[in-house]
């Protein structure tokens, strides 16, 4: 048994340590200056209640990326002298962000300890290395992120902090092997308990999809996969689930080596940055070598996003999760029936909710038992099994569902990743949909323009001046706002979440400023248009988008306020 002590450092506030809906995030450089990450771990615990820090079990994990291991032993340190009990890490401190809300909500220690938080470590889809991006966020006892109510708190103890504790004399944990260390401190014994990272996960997901079935579809010759989980987090699991469970071949699998610079990429599953993936699928800008596979996914840094293809074809976010919603009874067996998504849920007359960006806002709904499915543009996808979005999740949904519809003729044409989405479209509608996203942009310039964009609000006729000048092609604006959300469990409301053009043909422009960069800011803009006739539903999405494109650039003054002539990701 080693014993420790508690050390109280003297500390001063650092400037810019709000977190964000996806907690703090900033370049290493930054996290690395002496108590930059100690200030924000120490505030994490003075905003909890003493309960859910003394005697508490706590994980700490994350996606792997430059400066996660060293973190780890500060926060593990730093919870030992603050009274914690005991530490739960992924072997190696890899844990996916769902993974980490399925142990909070799934995992049973040998003493039957529960945790009831944890420190996450990941930048999601940023890069990572030791010039790029770090982040720690906070989750709850439910497993999902902490809610504004406590965000708000860290950070107004981030800028008048003091004094830290921290057990300096702990000495640092080998969590590059399964086992338990044993200390004591001043109020008693301290564990660290070092666990796999994917058994606890790949039960949940045993118990939601039927394996054998999916295992039946992977084994036919006529079916080919892929999977690419861009260098992130999300390869400690993929062998383990899509290879040793599902019996897909190992050469199915890319990139599926976890690396603390994920590679020298960019671990964001899109069209732009998951080249390898995408070329391969037959849809590269070159000639793709040899037939693709039939269905491809890729995961993000963290594993909690992911993009869905078939063979020559891209499936969009919003469309795969109403996919995942309108098929969901028939072919994924665990799957309750609450909720859905727009246009399905209206069909399938289900109850729909309109959210801000951030997954902590689907928490309360889950929690409430209102909500079931959910997911946003931005390549995230989930249910209620967790409190997170969860990119593997969402591959076992769409190869469940394609399991179903190809039951009863795996020896006969198969039906396809676009043979689902048109069906989709046929029945539903199609939603035309794209993203463009400005990248470290000028902080000042962004907010000048969404100021702007604001201030056009108050007179639609010049916004509808403006359209029309771009383009004739596009309906009248009929409403403006900026969206503000009222959580219908517990009443907060959340301001400011995004400048919305809404037309009367149903298209709609929506401006936003996100949160998820490390420096300079990012303007996201949102193009949608919705068509039923099955007569117009099969154009290419550039295409029908074109004269919705154009008015918003004009609207917004893209260049004129940014100096940009062209998004840096387009999705």
């Amino acid at each position: 048994m080693v014993l420790f002590n508690v050390s109280r450092i003297q500390t001063t506030p650092f400037d810019g340590q709000k977190p964000g809906t996806s907690g703090l995030r900033k370049k290493v450089k930054v996290f690395v200056q002496p108590h930059y990450l100690e200030n924000f771990v120490q505030a994490s615990f003075n905003a909890l209640t003493e309960q859910k820090v003394r005697g508490a079990t706590l994980v700490v994990s994350g996606d792997g990326r430059y400066y996660s291991e060293q973190a780890i032993q500060i926060i593990t340190k730093m919870a030992a002298a603050n009274g914690v009990r005991r530490i739960w890490v992924g072997l190696n401190g890899l844990l996916s962000t769902p993974a980490v809300s399925a142990v909070i909500r799934e995992r049973v220690g040998a003493d039957g300890s529960k945790a009831t938080g944890a420190f996450i470590l990941t930048a999601s889809h940023n890069p990572g290395g030791p010039n790029e991006d770090f982040g720690i966020k906070y989750n709850m006892e439910n497993g999902g992120p902490a809610p504004e109510g406590i965000t708000n708190k860290i950070y107004e103890y981030t800028t008048t902090i003091k004094e830290y504790l921290i057990a300096t004399d702990l000495p640092n944990v080998d969590i590059s092997t399964v086992g338990v260390s044993n200390f004591t401190g001043p109020e008693g014994p301290f564990d660290v308990e070092v666990f796999d990272s994917a058994s606890d996960y790949i039960k949940l997901m045993k118990s939601i999809f039927d394996f054998e079935s999916i295992r039946k579809l992977l084994s036919s010759p006529k079916f080919t996969f892929c999977f690419d989980a861009l260098h992130g987090v999300a390869g400690a699991y993929a062998k383990r689930i899509f290879v040793d469970e599902l019996g897909a071949q190992e050469s199915s699998l890319l990139n599926c080596v976890p690396k603390e610079d994920f590679g020298g990429g960019h671990p964001d599953p899109n069209l732009t940055y998951a080249k390898e993936l995408v070329a391969r699928m037959g849809l590269g800008k070159s000639e793709s070598q040899g037939e693709p596979p039939e269905f491809g996914a890729a995961a993000d840094g963290d594993a909690d996003r992911n993009m869905i293809l078939g063979k020559r074809f891209f499936v969009t976010p919003s469309d795969s999760v109403a996919i995942i919603a309108a098929n969901a009874v028939q072919a994924i067996p665990s799957m309750p029936t609450s909720a859905a998504l727009d246009v399905v849920a209206k069909h399938l007359n289900l109850k729909f909710f309109e959210v801000p960006t951030g997954w902590k806002f689907f928490g309360n709904l889950m929690d409430a038992g209102l909500c079931s499915v959910c997911g946003e543009e931005s390549f995230g996808t989930g249910s209620d099994h967790i409190r997170e979005k969860d990119g593997i999740w969402a591959v076992l949904a769409w190869l469940s569902i394609l399991a179903y519809k190809n039951k009863d003729n795996l020896e006969n044409k198969l039906v396809t990743v676009e043979d689902i989405v048109r069906q989709h479209w046929a029945t539903y509608g199609r939603h035309y949909y794209t993203r463009y996203d400005y990248e470290n942009v000028d902080a000042g310039a962004a907010k000048e323009l969404m100021a702007h964009l604001v201030k056009l609000q108050s007179s639609l006729s010049e916004v509808n001046k403006i359209v029309k000048g771009a383009s004739s092609d596009v309906s009248n604006v009929v409403h403006g706002d900026e969206f503000e959300y009222k959580d219908s469990v517990d009443g907060s409301i959340s301001s400011h979440q995004g400048i919305r053009y809404l037309f009367e043909d149903g298209s709609r422009l929506i401006f936003r400023l996100s949160g998820t960069g490390s420096e300079g800011a990012t303007i996201r803009l949102y193009i949608e248009q919705y068509e039923k006739d099955p007569s117009k539903i099969g154009r290419l999405s550039h295409e029908a988008l074109a004269p919705l494109v154009e008015a918003a650039l004009k609207l917004s003054k893209m260049q004129e306020f940014t100096g940009r002539s062209a998004p840096t990701v387009i999705t």
